[in-house]
């Protein structure tokens, strides 16, 4: 029986076909940076305190500073060991009393009574716009809603084509609502439905381009995918420099998904998923079109056309948990996935809170992201993917903790040990993806996958909570929960078997034999057994 894999030797492993395909899709994961980081400046929140219309006026009449002003307004609270102005409470003071100078130094409000704000904000800042600024009660009694609003990502995914189609139509319309939101409830409520298309569309292109190009380009067209999402990191900082409103900016984000809606005309269903749901005549249509551009003939019977790694209708989730490997898998992939989404989203969301030029901090640490898509693709085939994998992840919380305790007078320092680990742990996030299709059997691979990469949007959710919560203890401790983290994520990945020359797994016997295990133990290096199966061909 002729495999789909048979088909592609002479249809063309990676042609002008697969390379158009290619092509286009990388352009969606530019956009998704702006969408899953875009936080970072569009809820950007400038240095404010509580306004008092009577002390403006004051202001105006006595010639007060904005200093002084500020003084007389809010008082001191303890913020991460040290006395800080409030952003959330100002003295209960009647400024219209006969009794008040304008001499400010007469003026002693320490014992004063407080009380929340009542009448907004003052900004000591002038630049972007945010929906921080804007919609001001997410300052302090709903800034809850501030750290839900990067997070409410859903994936939705069935088909390839398809999804990709729909998801990108729910992404312009909800991206479109969110720049218009008159408030913070159906700010949240449009940014929740965004979230159900984003991940989608991106997922649903990753699949696509990898199920039709030969073995030997998957991991590779996989990792340049996740690298554009890169391109997309370094483009950001540019679009949110020039374009300071944060309501436009969205509208520029949102424009690109709008237009992938034309790759309806431009892009097939994936042949494989088309045979996996028996849809045989439309594969094998797609696949002699694919044939056809990249000017190669066909020989082999196409009808008898089936894809082997079709998966087993009977796949359940008791499959990734029945045996003490399969488990221990299961374990270990979902947690490095968890740990992957935490530290990459935290580290970069920190950027908003650190009070330097978010601009420029956020392009160098973007800068660094790629480097991580050479060095994996340069030590995969010959080191292996447990020891970089292991590596990277624990080089992300060597940098955390590091970075944690090195003094902010040490600003250049600081900020290379911070980028080491932005490298670090965008090359844990991108081995993640294939080493978790490595280690499953065929049959349950892609729901193991599925089942693990859920984490990954749990992580998203704790990683803004972390990073808020605990800044305000101390702005250094969420780099601490974030390197122990890291830490034991590569401790754990140590604990895996290596998959480097070995063939995939067929059944969950495979996983438990001593005879893949021996396989695995031949194939390390010093030894003299060779293989010329790459994992993915089987």
């Amino acid at each position: 029986m002729t495999t789909f894999d048979d088909i592609l030797e002479e249809a063309g492993k990676f042609g002008r076909c697969q390379k158009r395909i290619f092509a286009l899709l990388c352009m969606v994961s530019m956009p998704w940076a702006g969408v899953y980081v875009g936080i970072v400046f569009q809820g950007f929140t400038p240095d404010h305190w509580c306004r008092d219309s009577a002390v403006v006026e004051r202001r105006q009449a006595c010639g007060w500073s904005l200093a002084d002003s500020r003084r007389l307004t809010v008082p001191l609270v303890n913020s991460s060991g040290v006395l800080q102005q409030s952003s959330c409470e100002q003295y209960k003071v009647d400024w219209n009393s006969t009794g008040l100078t304008c001499d400010t130094q007469e003026l002693d409000l320490s014992k004063t009574p407080t009380t929340a704000c009542k009448e907004g904000w003052e900004y000591d800042y002038e630049g972007r716009q945010s929906f921080v600024t804007e919609v001001n009660t997410l300052l302090c009694t709903h800034r809850i809603f501030t750290y839900l609003l990067p997070v409410c990502y859903i994936i939705l995914l069935f088909g390839r084509k398809m999804s990709f189609l729909m998801s990108n139509l729910l992404n312009g319309i909800a991206g479109i609502l969110v720049a218009v939101a008159p408030d913070y409830v159906s700010l949240l409520i449009f940014r929740t439905l965004y979230g159900f298309g984003v991940k989608g569309g991106w997922v649903a292109g990753y699949v696509l381009i990898t199920e039709i190009v030969g073995v030997e380009y998957r991991r590779t067209v996989g990792v340049l995918y996740q690298m554009f999402f890169s391109v997309g990191i370094l483009l950001l900082p540019l679009l949110a420099y020039f374009i300071t409103d944060w309501r436009w900016l969205q509208v520029v984000i949102t424009v690109p998904y709008i237009i992938f809606l034309s790759y309806y005309w431009f892009i097939p269903e994936s042949p494989r998923w088309l045979l996996s749901q028996n849809k045989k005549t439309q594969a094998v249509k797609i696949t002699e079109d694919m044939a056809k551009e990249n000017k190669r003939t066909l020989s082999k019977n196409i009808e008898t056309l089936k894809d082997d790694n079709a998966d087993s209708s009977t796949a359940s989730f008791m499959d990734l948990i029945r045996t003490p490997k399969m488990r221990k898998h299961t374990f270990i992939l979902s947690y490095n996935w968890f740990t992957s989404a935490v530290v990459y989203q935290g580290l970069i969301m920190r950027l908003g809170i650190l009070g330097g030029d978010v601009y420029i901090d956020f392009l160098i640490s973007g800068l660094v992201e790629f480097p991580a898509a050479f060095l994996i693709l340069f030590t995969i085939e010959r080191i292996g993917r447990r020891l970089p994998f292991a590596s990277a992840n624990i080089v992300a919380g060597a940098s955390c903790f590091i970075t944690a305790f090195i003094p902010d007078s040490m600003f250049w320092f600081k900020t290379v040990v911070a980028c080491i680990g932005r490298l670090g742990i965008t090359m844990a996030f991108e081995m993640v993806v294939f080493v978790n299709t490595e280690l499953y059997p065929t049959f349950v691979r892609n729901l193991g996958v599925s089942v693990c990469s859920t984490l990954c949007d749990v992580g998203g959710i704790v990683a803004p909570f972390l990073l808020y919560r605990l800044a305000v203890i101390w702005l250094e401790l969420p780099l601490i929960i974030f390197g122990s983290l890291a830490f034991l994520a590569g401790g754990l990945v140590l604990l895996l078997p290596e998959t480097r020359g070995v063939p995939l797994p067929d059944t969950i016997d495979d996983i438990d034999s001593e005879l893949k295990n021996q396989q695995t133990t031949n194939l390390l290096p010093n030894n003299n057994v060779t293989t010329n199966k790459d994992p993915a061909t089987v």
